[in-house]
């Protein structure tokens, strides 16, 4: 198995178009040779922990409605030609994805994490569920087969939230900027949301230095 880590954000259009991506790669590839983990990477790390509203969040980040909407106009378009649904009228909330990566680190735990990530995401971007919440996270968390009592108890409290804090600001500190970042193998780094064809590429020049081995 190669490892695959994924520095992503579950409120990050790009990753989401990044992830589907490699997702038709990995099933075309069927024996495909990735073991992925997940990462948190806070957007926006010093969002308060209720989040905002969407659009005041949008016009302050790219400095008025005009910017904003010149920026998800590109968005909307990469995410089209992707085949990926987003209803960004959905979306009022831009929520704190503190919690939301917590609960990517315990899905881990249990071999869940690549389907809450799903459902995150799904939830997000074309539900318009504000993800921040922790009844919405304790509904995914449930419907991807984790103890929804645990879960409860655990965002209840601040378990592993300073590690959540820690590795975020560990990446920033490795030179990541931005998301989606892949790293394979631990040694080559793949940043933004690439086309399926170039991981088709690496799947298969993965697959030769393997035989040539």
């Amino acid at each position: 198995m190669v490892r695959l880590d994924i520095l992503s954000d579950p409120i990050c259009p790009w990753c989401l178009i990044g992830k589907t991506h490699l997702d038709r790669a990995l099933e075309a590839h069927p024996g495909h040779p990735f073991a992925i983990e997940w990462h948190p990477f806070q957007l926006n790390p010093d969002m308060p922990r209720e989040g905002m509203d969407r659009r005041a969040y949008l016009e302050a980040k790219f400095g008025g409605k005009e910017a904003a909407v010149r920026v998800y106009s590109q968005i909307a378009q990469a995410a089209e030609a992707a085949g990926i649904e987003i209803d960004f009228e959905g979306i009022t909330r831009t929520p704190n994805t503190l919690d939301a990566h917590r609960l990517i680190h315990w899905a881990g735990l249990e071999g869940r994490q690549t389907a809450i990530v799903s459902s995150l995401f799904r939830a997000y971007f074309r539900e318009g569920r504000d993800i921040g919440d922790h009844g919405v996270l304790l509904d995914l968390a449930e419907a991807a087969g984790l103890d929804r009592a645990m879960i409860a108890r655990l965002l209840g409290s601040e378990a592993d939230a300073e590690d959540i804090r820690a590795r975020d600001a560990h990446a920033r500190a490795r030179g990541v900027t931005g998301v989606p970042t892949f790293v394979v193998a631990e040694q080559h780094v793949v940043v933004g949301a690439q086309p399926p064809e170039l991981w088709g590429q690496v799947i298969e020049d993965l697959a030769k230095a393997a035989s040539d081995a």
